[in-house]
C-alpha cells in the first residue's frame, strides 16, 4: 500500500510539473506584414515581447512592415521570450556608392551620405597598399538586388613586425652563419673574438706586464670566415623581430 501511494504521489508531481511547463509555455503568433507597433502589441498580448533589430530591402512587403521574425509563426516558446523582429526597407532605390581607393574615413562619410551603413569590416596587409585605405567592398558600386543598406569593408593595414624564434649557430662556422641570416634577413652585428684559453702551467703574474711598463690596448683580431661561433645574443629560443641585428662570440 506504502509503495502504490507513493508511486500515486510521483505521478501526481509529474503531471503536476508537466501542466506548470505547458502553462508557460506560449505560441509565437506570425508577426508578419504588421507595423512595429501592432507587432509589439500582438506579442504582449501572447506573454511575449518584440524587438527590431534589422532592416532588409524588399521588392514585396511594403516599406517599414514586419519582413521577418525569430523565432517563426507557431513555435513553442516560454512565456516573456522575445521575438527579434526584421522590418522591410521596400525595394531598393539607393545606388551603391564606389569607395574602393578611398580612405576608411571618406568611405564611411560616403556610405552615410546615401542613408547607408558600414557593415562589417575586415583588414589585412597587402604590398603596396595604402595603410587604411579601402580595397574591396561588398556589395559592389552600382550593385542592384542588394539585400541589407549595409557595406562591408576591407581596409589595408600597415605591415607588423613579424617575430621569429632565434634557432641555434653554437658550433657553426660564422661565413655561413653570415650568408643565413643575410638570405633570412637578418644581419650579422658585433662579432667578438674570444680571448685565447691560458696555456697549461702560466700563471696570472706572467702574463701582466711590469708596472713600470706603458699601458697599450691590445689590438683586437678580426675574425675570420672558419671562426667557429661559441655564443650569440639573443640567445637560441628568444624571439626576434625580422631584420634584427645578432651578435656572436667566435674563436
Amino acid at each position: 500500500m506504502a509503495l502504490l501511494l507513493l508511486v500515486v504521489a510521483l505521478v501526481s508531481a509529474l503531471t503536476t510539473m508537466r501542466l506548470a511547463i505547458h502553462v508557460r509555455e506560449v505560441r509565437v503568433p506570425d508577426l508578419r506584414n504588421q507595423t512595429p507597433a501592432d507587432a509589439r502589441r500582438i506579442a504582449e498580448e501572447n506573454g511575449l515581447s518584440a524587438q527590431v533589430d534589422n532592416n532588409y530591402y524588399s521588392p514585396i512587403v511594403p516599406e517599414g512592415r514586419v519582413l521577418s521574425q525569430t523565432p517563426v509563426g507557431g513555435t513553442l516558446v516560454r512565456r516573456g521570450w522575445e521575438v527579434r523582429l526584421a522590418l522591410s526597407l521596400g525595394p531598393q532605390r539607393v545606388t551603391i556608392p564606389q569607395v574602393v581607393g578611398r580612405s576608411y574615413r571618406a568611405a564611411a562619410i560616403t556610405i552615410a551620405e546615401r542613408g547607408l551603413q558600414v557593415g562589417s569590416t575586415d583588414n589585412i596587409e597587402l604590398p603596396g597598399a595604402t595603410p587604411g585605405q579601402v580595397i574591396a567592398q561588398n556589395p559592389p558600386a552600382n550593385a542592384t538586388d542588394v539585400s541589407a543598406p549595409k557595406i562591408s569593408l576591407l581596409v589595408a593595414q600597415a605591415p607588423s613586425s613579424r617575430a621569429f624564434v632565434m634557432p641555434s649557430f653554437v658550433g657553426q662556422p660564422l661565413g655561413s652563419v653570415t650568408i643565413t641570416l643575410q638570405n633570412a634577413g637578418f644581419s650579422v652585428g658585433k662579432v667578438t673574438v674570444a680571448p685565447p684559453a691560458p696555456a697549461p702551467g702560466s700563471t696570472s703574474s706572467s702574463t701582466q706586464p711590469p708596472a713600470s711598463a706603458t699601458s697599450v690596448n691590445p689590438i683586437q683580431p678580426v675574425p675570420a670566415p672558419a671562426s667557429i661561433v661559441v655564443s650569440q645574443e639573443p640567445a637560441p629560443g628568444q624571439k626576434v623581430l625580422a631584420g634584427a641585428a645578432i651578435n656572436f662570440v667566435v674563436q
